[in-house]
């Protein structure tokens, strides 16, 4: 299964005393491959700065690098689908081009990939990936 991960989703999945550690403990133990471009990883280094400390962002930074399970894309279409923040754009660009399976993320601005028939990008908050990932036996 091939995922884009929204900035929120890693952030509170870091943590080993989080509840949703689980997520990060399946992308670093490579049981999903996990899509990302540049932007995406400078996102997740200046959120993990602030919300933890530069170390730590740079330590799971790397680590993510390091994952033969990463794969890195680059863009060539910016479909410009999230209108309430532009910011989020990148997340979908990326799936679109690496033909993710989902992008997991809480954040309700993209809700509206729902309403779109063309390109077809689902999405799922963590609680749904994880009884997606309970039913097909990977967890």
């Amino acid at each position: 299964m091939l995922i884009v991960v929204d900035t929120n989703v890693l952030l509170v999945s870091v943590s080993p005393r989080s509840k949703y550690n689980w997520l990060y403990q399946l992308i670093i133990s490579e049981k999903v491959e996990i899509a990302v471009t540049h932007d995406i990883l400078m996102e997740y280094e200046e959120q993990l700065s602030k919300h933890w400390s530069s170390v730590v962002a740079k330590n799971v930074v790397r680590s993510l690098l390091e994952l033969p399970t990463l794969k890195h894309v680059s863009i060539f279409y910016n479909l410009r689908l999230i209108v309430a923040d532009k910011d989020d754009d990148k997340f979908v660009d990326c799936a679109f081009a690496a033909n993710a399976d989902y992008i997991i993320t809480n954040d309700h601005h993209f809700d509206v990939l729902k309403t779109i028939g063309f390109p077809n990008i689902p999405t799922l908050k963590l609680d749904e990936l994880r009884q997606f990932l309970l039913k097909t036996g990977i967890i």
